[in-house]
C-alpha cells in the first residue's frame, strides 16, 4: 500500500496535468464523487497513463492508494488468519487484508484481466456493496471496505469474461494521442518532472485545489421519471442485458449533471456517459470490435425515441465444450474444472500425510484444544494437531491445433474448415478462459501461428491468410504440437488435435517420411498427451495413413467426409465430450 503522494514521500505525477486521457479522467472523477457508480476499468497498451491517471487520483483526494499486485493470494486480499497469535496462544483472530487497507481510498488493479477470476469476483462484490465479508475456517468477520474501484488491461493480453466486465460501471479505452503537439507537450511535462518535480506540482496547484474543492461540493444531480424511461430505452435498443447498464447509466449521468453545476440531469448528460457504460456490455461476439460508435449511440437514441424495440439481441452461439478425456472433470459450458491446486480458494482442510504445504491455522488451533481438554498437562501443540489447508483452483485447457497445410491438403474447402474450426474453438476459449495454439506444417517445416492465448482478437487475425502448398513434413508438425503442449502451462491440460490426410512426404535428414511420422506420433503417446487425429484422406485410392498415426499417438482416430467448418467442430466436439473410441 501507498499513502497519497506515493512511496513514502516520493511525489506524483497530478491528476490534472495529464495531458488528454479527457474520458478517463472525467469517468475516475465521477467515481470520486459517487462510488456506486461501480469503478472504472480503463483498457489500453502501456505507456497510456493508466497508473499515473489512477495514482494521481488518490493524490487528489489526499486518500490512501492500494495497489494490488498481480501475484496476490486470496488471503491477502480479502484477510486471513493471525498465524502467530494461533501459535502463541491458541487465539482464533483475523488479519486484515488488502481490502480493509483500501477502506476510504483508491484500489488499483493492474492488469486486472490477468487476475484469476474468483480474485476479480471478490473485489467486484465488496465494491458494490461496500462490506468484506471474510469466512475462514469456522470463523466469521466483516468490515467496511468503501473505495474507488480501478482496474486497468491490456486488452492483447486476453479479455475479462463477459461476467466480469459487466461489473465495472463504466469502461474507458485509452489511446495514445495521434496529435505531435499533444505529445510533445505530454512528453516536456513528464521530463520537467522528473528533472524538478517540485516545480511541476507548483505549477499545477492552482488546478489541483480546484479540482479538489469541486469534488468535495459536489453531489448527484436528480433523475427524472421521463429520463429514466428513456435510459432503459436507450439500453434495450442498445441489446445490453440485465439492469446494470440502466443504473450505471442512471448514476453516471446524475454525477455529471451535478459535477457541471445542473439540478437535473438531461437527455445530454444521458449520451455523454452512455458510451462508457454501454460499449463492454453489448458485444455479442469476442470477434466483434470493443466500443459504441457515435452512428450505432445515435441510432440507440433514435430507436428509443420510438418508445419500441426494434432489433432484438442475437441468441448465443453454441461454444464447443473443451475437456480433456483423459482428467477433465464434468462442467458446464463457460466454466472450467476446478482441481487442488497451492493456491486459490480455501476449500478444507486435513491431516497431511507428509511434510505441510500449507497451515490450516484454525483447524490446527481447534484439534490442539481439543486434545489439552482431555489432557490439561499435555504440550499446546504436537505434531498430531496439524492440518493441512485444501485449496482449489479452476484449471483451463490448453488446445494444440495441428493443421496440415501442404499440398496434399490442397483442396481450399479442407483449410476453410480448418479455420473454422479454430474459430469455434476460440468461442470456447473465450467462454471458458481456455487457451488454444496453432501449429502449421508445409514444405519442409512446422511454424507455430499462433502461441497459447485467450486474446480471440489476435488468434483471429493470426488465422485469417494460412498459405496451404508444397511437401508434407507431419513428423515435424506432430513434434512441434507436442513440444508446444510440453510447455509449462499453469496447470492447463493440454489437448493435441492433429487434422491431416496422413501422407508424410518430408522426414528430417532425408529418412523415411511415415516412418519419421509414425515415431513423433509414439512420442507423443509417451508424453501422456490426450490426442485427436482428423483424417483428412477423401475420395478413391485412399491409403489409411492417418489410422496409423493414430493409432500409434494412442489418439481417437476421426474421418471427415465433408471437411466443412461445422463437421469439424462437431467431430472434436463429439471427442471432447468422452464419447466413446
Amino acid at each position: 500500500m501507498t499513502n497519497a503522494r506515493g512511496t513514502g514521500e516520493r511525489p506524483l505525477f497530478p491528476f490534472a496535468a495529464v495531458v488528454g486521457q479527457d474520458d478517463a479522467k472525467l469517468a475516475l472523477l465521477m467515481n470520486a464523487v459517487d462510488p456506486r457508480v461501480g469503478g472504472v476499468l480503463l483498457r489500453g497498451h502501456k505507456g497510456t497513463a493508466k497508473s499515473t491517471l489512477a495514482r494521481g487520483l488518490a493524490a487528489l483526494l489526499d486518500r490512501p492508494f492500494v495497489d494490488l499486485p498481480i501475484g496476490a493470494t486470496e488471503d491477502r486480499v480479502i484477510g486471513s488468519i493471525d498465524v502467530a497469535a494461533a501459535l502463541r496462544g491458541g487465539e482464533v483472530r483475523l488479519l486484515p487484508g488488502l481490502l480493509a487497507a483500501a477502506d476510504g481510498g483508491v484500489l488499483y488493479v493492474d492488469e486486472v484481466n490477468l487476475l484469476p477470476d474468483h480474485l476479480v469476483d471478490a473485489l467486484l462484490d465488496v465494491a458494490a456493496s461496500g462490506v468484506n465479508r471474510i469466512e475462514r475456517e469456522g470463523v466469521s468477520h466483516e468490515h467496511d471496505s468503501r473505495f474507488v474501484l480501478i482496474g486497468s488491461m491490456n486488452p492483447e493480453e486476453g479479455e475479462l469474461r463477459p461476467q466480469l466486465l459487466d461489473r465495472f460501471g463504466l469502461a474507458v479505452e485509452m489511446t495514445t494521442a495521434d496529435e505531435p503537439a499533444d505529445r510533445a507537450e505530454a512528453v516536456r511535462l513528464r521530463l520537467a518532472f522528473d528533472e524538478a518535480p517540485g516545480d511541476v506540482l507548483a505549477a499545477w496547484s492552482q488546478r489541483q485545489a480546484a479540482l479538489r474543492a469541486a469534488l468535495r461540493s459536489c453531489s448527484p444531480a436528480a433523475i427524472g421519471d421521463e429520463l429514466r424511461q428513456l435510459i432503459s430505452r436507450v439500453c434495450a435498443a442498445a441489446g445490453a442485458e440485465g439492469l446494470r447498464a440502466d443504473l450505471t447509466i442512471a448514476r453516471a449521468a446524475a454525477v455529471l449533471a451535478g459535477w457541471e453545476g445542473r439540478a437535473e440531469a438531461s437527455e445530454d448528460d444521458v449520451k455523454r456517459v452512455a458510451p462508457m457504460c454501454l460499449a463492454h456490455r453489448r458485444r455479442r461476439s469476442p470477434f466483434e470490435q470493443p466500443g459504441m460508435s457515435q452512428q450505432e449511440l445515435e441510432d440507440a437514441f433514435s430507436e428509443a425515441a420510438q418508445h419500441e424495440r426494434v432489433a432484438t439481441p442475437d441468441a448465443p452461439s453454441a461454444v464447443t465444450r473443451l475437456q480433456t478425456p483423459r482428467a477433465a472433470i464434468a462442467s458446464d459450458p463457460g466454466r472450467r474444472s476446478t482441481a487442488e491446486a497451492s493456491r486459490g480458494r480455501l476449500v478444507r482442510d486435513r491431516q497431511p500425510s507428509g511434510s505441510v504445504s500449507s497451515l490450516a491455522v484454525a483447524a490446527t488451533a481447534r484439534a490442539a484444544a481439543v486434545r489439552s481438554a482431555a489432557d490439561p498437562h499435555a504440550p499446546v501443540l504436537i505434531e498430531a494437531d496439524l492440518r493441512e489447508a485444501v485449496y482449489e483452483q479452476r484449471v483451463g485447457n490448453l488446445l494444440v491445433l495441428a493443421v496440415d497445410a501442404s499440398g496434399s491438403m490442397g483442396a481450399e474447402k479442407r483449410m476453410e474448415a480448418a479455420k473454422g474450426a479454430v474459430v469455434s474453438l476460440l468461442l470456447d476459449a473465450y467462454q471458458r478462459r481456455d487457451r488454444v495454439a496453432l501449429v502449421t506444417f508445409r514444405d519442409d517445416g512446422a511454424s507455430v501461428v499462433l502461441r497459447p492465448t485467450s486474446s480471440v482478437e489476435v488468434a483471429k487475425a493470426r488465422v485469417n491468410d494460412l498459405p496451404t502448398g508444397g511437401r508434407t513434413p507431419l513428423a515435424a508438425g506432430i513434434d512441434a504440437a507436442r513440444r508446444l503442449a510440453q510447455r509449462p502451462g499453469g496447470g492447463r491440460r493440454p489437448l493435441l488435435v492433429l487434422v491431416s490426410d496422413g501422407r508424410a512426404t518430408a522426414a528430417p535428414d532425408d529418412g523415411d517420411p511415415l516412418a519419421a511420422a509414425i515415431a513423433a506420433a509414439g512420442e507423443v503417446r509417451r508424453a501422456g498427451i490426450d490426442a485427436v487425429v482428423i483424417d483428412a484422406e477423401q475420395g478413391a485410392g485412399r491409403l489409411g495413413l492417418a489410422r496409423d498415426i493414430a493409432d500409434a499417438m494412442a489418439a481417437r482416430y476421426l474421418t471427415v467426409g465433408d471437411l466443412s467448418g461445422d463437421a469439424l467442430a462437431g467431430a472434436v466436439r463429439s471427442v471432447l465430450h468422452g464419447d466413446g473410441r
